[in-house]
């Protein structure tokens, strides 16, 4: 048993150790010593609280039992227990209250939090409208407080229960003939454990008046008309009637009487029901209902400010937007810098191209969906899909060596123009090939060794003495080169494993004995574990609730992970709550949300983090500085959070508004748009987020979309986070697909100076369209698109040869005095080593759909020849897509003009049942029929010369394109 004792402590030893070790490298070792001095502080207070009272109310009672008890069958019965408790007597009484602290230190570990922001807490400086109480009391205060009078509340409960056991066990309380004899020293104590529990629930009923401004129980959040004119006044009734039955017991211990107390008592029981329950009730059903607006009317409006107040959407500017649905020459070209930035690369669909021509190695890979950035490139700032090349631990090859010590790390930046793609409708990459090269990185001179990242493996050990030759495997030489160069990780990633005690500790944590065994671990190696950047934020900083999509960026030579960190509440008086995890899925995040299901009512962007790819270190930088909760926690760990005017101008020029925080916003916005009480009441300018029609399922939400965009109102396009607004839809109703709402962010922080964000930053503007608007929304612009005789005949032949054509992502852009829609369309072959490449694009104005190789092409068809844009894609207009190696040219040149003629034939006999005129209607079917006969012919000699998808899963781009992006789409 000391044995197995020994290694059960010395386990737990090392994993504390270990946890050490990981912080003190990181530099955030106070936040592990202050949150667990924290955890053990409320541990012990509350063990030694419920300890002492459950073994004080033990030992009273036993002390205090009868000298001589009375003979009875019972008590007969009752000696014989006595008997056999006696030999552990004195352990019962020690054992049971330290196993009952125990349990209660445990659960008062968890509010190390609250404990932590009531000793630290800030005020907000502002007051709830119906007790004036500062905001902080409700955050900060009142949880703390709650917990203390619950937990003393057990403490009573548990030692009360405790003491009457003892007292009948050893005869203090007994039953007789005449009834139940109770001697006056248990009368005493049972009173005094009485007395003390009703203090404590007045207590508990004086706090129930300020949890009024947090109930949920009403048709709004917050304390309503029968709170504040029945429950508000009932709880202070019986927090006073519970002090006062209180005081009749401490009475009745004296003077050995029990009527008032038991009058006292069934009193406050019959004053709770009917005041606390019938009474209120009465005033809702009664009064309330048949005036419900003009009594709550106050209320509401509570409930409207204070929800703008706790969400950030306080300063939303409504613009009313009274779009046409016309589209007339030049119409866009009061938008050119929208539309220049227009992005045709959806980050969701072209993973695979990314993979198929810049991943190299099957040792590589990218992650699903991309990212969305902006850089400047020659002095403009251009929309950018951007991905880490990253490690693929199911490409190692197998084997200890290999998965740990071997392949450690992914290599270099892969970024695409949004706005642009190449002829062939394959990514214009900006930043590419392996050496990385490209304008974002200066040719390359930065550090483009990904050790830390989303898939990195779950523990790596790097590092060797100056002069030792390098193991692990870096990159490729060049992109097609099969031979491999190698390198020596040489930052401070991780904890030192240089040592045989470090190793025994890792190996434990690992439960891997080739930790202690391999001889490729020296005295200069260390561990990198953790290497996921939200773990890693979430871990320096607890207290935050951190974005569910980190995001690279290249920063001054290094790659960074950005990470967005929130603080929470649920205590906001009278804040509508949501639940996160809900609030943030959207078709991106099918099945489960990367959020917690937590409730919350208040929500700030309080910290900006940044993770180095390289080494690991993390950078928290105290973003909303006028948040209360994150004064409290910089006092709480004064060293850990930098102030952001320490930002340097190229980390400015990458930070952006957050996802998860503007998709929590938007819900809210679907309502809470509307701040007047009495159209908030009735409900009738309700919105809703529409379903993604792109996503395949029509009850997953629209994702928001980066993208750069000149608001009304705005001198230029600034960097976006965007979403649609449709009406209201009821559960299992069918929505209106009207377009009633476009929100948008301004995402952009920078501002070329270190140390200074954007005045404009964060700033949400709300387009507000009549509500007897004509605009489509997202889907029926889908609709449109997909019930369009030439879109619908032109896909089909797009198809040929078991082609898949997929859609990008539907934007939704306010231009042109209206609202315009463009979706990207892909086609992909059915080889294995097949990608998705841009080959259409599809637009929508009103009632009138565009459809061609290009945006400038397509926008044309529906602004009568001349749109008046600027498209990122203009170049291409005309361009010759180049042929793959072994393609029958002709024939591809074949099939491109008989799907344009199928366009045209298909346009020429709408025109022509439009006049009426069957002749020409059928010359054009004929034409259509030719065309398509021809294009089918073509797809076939194109498939026949090529052989299907000749390349293998895994194959290398060429390598001009690793090694010249800069040239592709020119």
């Amino acid at each position: 048993m000391v044995v197995a004792v020994l290694v059960i402590g010395f386990v737990y030893f090392s994993q504390v150790y270990a946890n050490i070790l990981w912080y003190d490298q990181l530099g955030y070792l106070e936040v592990f010593v202050k949150e667990n001095l924290t955890r053990i502080a409320m541990f012990l207070a509350a063990f030694v609280v419920m300890a002492a009272g459950v073994f004080a109310s033990i030992r009273v009672a036993y002390t205090s039992r009868p000298i001589y008890a009375p003979d009875s069958a019972l008590q007969d019965n009752l000696n014989r227990y006595q008997a056999q408790l006696e030999p552990v007597r004195k352990l019962l009484m020690i054992g049971i209250p330290i196993v009952v602290g125990g349990f209660a230190g445990t659960a008062a570990m968890s509010m190390w939090q609250q404990a932590l922001l009531f000793f630290n807490r800030r005020d907000f400086g502002k007051t709830d409208p119906q007790f004036n109480m500062d905001y902080s009391f409700y955050l900060n205060t009142l949880p703390f407080i709650g917990f203390l009078v619950g937990f003393l509340i057990s403490v009573v409960v548990i030692a009360g229960i405790a003491g009457l056991m003892t007292h009948y066990l050893y005869g203090g309380i007994r039953l007789e003939e005449k009834g139940v004899f109770v001697s006056r020293p248990a009368r005493i104590h049972l009173a005094v454990i009485a007395a003390a529990f009703l203090i404590l629930q007045g207590i508990n009923f004086w706090l129930d008046r300020y949890d009024t401004l947090l109930s949920t129980s009403g048709t709004w959040t917050g304390a309503l008309y029968t709170d504040v004119e029945a429950v508000i006044p009932t709880k202070a009734i019986l927090a006073v009637a519970s002090v006062i039955v209180a005081v009749l017991f401490i009475l009745s211990a004296i003077i050995g009487r029990w009527r008032l107390p038991i009058i006292g008592t069934a009193m406050l029981i019959i004053t709770a029901i009917v005041a606390g329950g019938v009474y209120p009730w009465i005033v809702q059903r009664y009064q309330v209902q048949p005036s419900e607006l003009s009594l709550e009317r106050e209320y509401i409006q509570r409930n409207i400010d204070l929800t703008r107040e706790a969400y950030g959407l306080t300063d939303t500017e409504v613009i009313p937007y009274d779009a046409t649905v016309n589209a007339n020459p030049g119409a866009l070209a009061q938008d050119a810098g929208t539309t220049a930035n227009i992005r045709l690369l959806d980050p969701n669909v072209v993973s695979d191209a990314f993979g198929q021509l810049q991943q190299f190695r099957q040792y590589y890979q990218f992650p699903q969906t991309l990212n969305v950035d902006r850089y400047e490139i020659d002095g403009e700032i251009q929309d950018t899909v951007i991905a880490v090349r990253e490690l693929n631990v199911g490409g190692v090859p197998s084997g200890w060596v290999n998965e740990h010590i071997l392949y450690t790390h992914g290599y270099g930046v892969v970024a695409a123009r949004g706005s642009t793609v190449g002829p062939d409708g394959k990514p214009s990459f900006m930043e590419s090939g392996i050496p990385s090269t490209g304008v974002l990185t200066d040719g390359g001179a930065y550090e483009p060794r990904i050790y830390f990242g989303e898939n990195s493996p779950q523990y790596s050990v790097v590092g060797a003495p100056e002069g030792t030759a390098p193991v692990e495997i870096d990159r490729p030489q060049t992109g097609n080169s099969e031979e491999e160069s190698q390198t020596t990780f040489n930052g401070e990633g991780g904890p030192s494993v240089g040592n045989l005690f470090n190793q025994l500790v890792y190996a434990i944590k690992f439960q891997s004995t080739e930790l202690l065994l391999a001889d490729a671990i020296n005295e200069e190696s260390q561990i990198l574990y953790d290497r996921d950047p939200r773990d890693r934020v979430e871990k320096a900083a607890p207290y935050l609730t951190v974005d569910s999509n980190a995001y690279p960026a290249v920063i001054d030579g290094r790659v960074k992970w950005i990470v967005d960190g929130y603080t929470t509440s649920k205590y906001f008086p009278y804040s509508t709550q949501q639940e996160l995890q809900d609030a943030t899925t959207d078709s991106l995040t099918p099945g489960a949300a990367a959020l917690p299901q937590e409730q919350v009512n208040y929500i700030r962007n309080a910290v900006k983090a940044t993770v180095d790819a390289y080494d690991g270190s993390v950078e928290l930088y105290a973003w909303d500085t006028e948040d209360p909760l994150l004064q409290s926690w910089q006092s709480v760990f004064p060293s850990t959070l930098k102030k952001y005017s320490d930002m340097s101008a190229d980390l400015l020029a990458h930070v952006r508004y957050p996802e998860d925080q503007f998709k929590v916003q938007r819900e809210l916005l679907g309502k809470y748009h509307v701040t007047e009480p009495d159209s908030f009441y009735q409900n009738d300018d309700a919105w809703s987020v529409p379903a993604d029609p792109t996503g395949g399922n029509g009850n997953i939400k629209q994702p928001p979309y980066y993208l750069s965009l000149q608001m009304p109102g705005q001198d230029e396009a600034t960097f976006s986070l965007t979403t649609p607004f449709i009406p209201f839809v009821n559960e299992g109703g069918d929505p209106r697909n009207v377009l009633y709402g476009f929100l948008s962010a301004d995402a952009d922080a920078g501002t070329g100076e270190a140390g200074v964000k954007s005045d404009t930053y964060g700033k949400l503007r709300l387009l507000a369209l009549p509500t007897d608007t004509g605009v489509p929304g997202p889907g029926q612009a889908q609709n449109t698109f997909n019930s369009d005789p030439t879109v619908s005949n032109a896909l089909n032949l797009l198809r040929q040869g078991a082609s898949e054509v997929i859609n990008g992502n539907l934007l939704t852009l306010p231009v042109g005095d209206g609202i315009l829609y463009v979706q990207p369309v892909y086609v992909q072959s059915s080889g294995e080593a097949s990608y998705p490449t841009l080959q259409r694009v599809l637009v929508n104005f009103g009632e009138k759909v565009g459809f061609a190789p290009t945006l400038d092409e397509a926008l044309n068809q529906i602004f009568g020849g001349d749109s008046g844009a600027s498209t990122g894609d203009s170049g291409n207009v005309g361009a010759t897509p180049p042929a793959p190696e072994g393609t029958d040219v002709t024939a591809q040149s074949e099939l491109s003009t008989a799907l344009s003629d199928a366009g045209q034939a298909i346009q020429d006999g709408q025109a022509a049942l439009g006049r009426g005129d069957f002749a020409a209607y059928g010359e054009a079917q004929a034409r259509l029929q030719d065309a398509i006969t021809r294009a089918t012919a073509a797809q076939e000699r194109m498939e026949g010369s090529t052989g299907g998808d000749a390349a293998e899963p895994g194959a290398t781009a060429p390598s001009d394109e690793a090694t010249a992006p800069a040239e592709e789409g020119n």
